[in-house]
């Protein structure tokens, strides 16, 4: 054999290396891809502005200024929603032990701060409705030392009509 030869064969051989790894990593993937739980889908984006002139009339109702949205207190909403979604239950702790202060400093958010959650099949116009007959929801909202906020949901994976809210209000 000649060294061309040689250097073709070994090029084929690379190559050859190459596509077989690159086939397993795909047959790996597809197959946590298969055995993975039904995951939930977000939909933290722009959420929070669309509840802004909601948000804006519950406060001027009792006399206080609008919240401006926020997109760190989002991004911590967005985690809750996500975790309770996942877990297919509404609670205010991670199956981690994490609650709202750690979720607030680890989105490098400072000061006091108050969360709302919900699960249901419902807009977000019922979920405010909801949240202003429940006397610790409205507290909440209507807390003067809040400036700011981020609302999120994430739908459930198995039921694309549940969705799982947090509302995440700070200073």
């Amino acid at each position: 054999m000649t060294v061309a030869k040689i250097e073709d064969s070994d090029a084929r051989s690379n190559f050859n290396r190459r596509m077989l790894f690159r086939a397993a990593g795909l047959a790996a993937l597809a197959g946590l891809a298969a055995c993975a739980t039904v995951l939930p889908t977000g939909e933290g984006a722009g959420v929070s502005a669309s509840a802004v002139g909601t948000l804006a009339g519950i406060r001027a109702s009792a006399g206080l200024g609008p919240l401006l949205p926020d997109p760190q207190l989002e991004q911590a909403a967005l985690q809750q929603s996500g975790y309770m979604a996942r877990g297919g239950r509404m609670t205010h702790t991670t199956g981690w032990g994490k609650g709202l202060a750690s979720r607030v400093r680890g989105n490098g958010i400072a000061g006091a701060a108050a969360e709302n959650i919900a699960a249901g099949r419902f807009d977000e116009q019922k979920l405010f409705d909801i949240w202003m007959h429940s006397a610790g929801h409205r507290r909440n909202m209507l807390d003067p030392r809040f400036t700011r906020f981020g609302l999120a949901y994430v739908r459930d994976g198995r039921d694309s009509a549940l969705r799982y809210w947090s509302l995440v209000l700070g200073r």
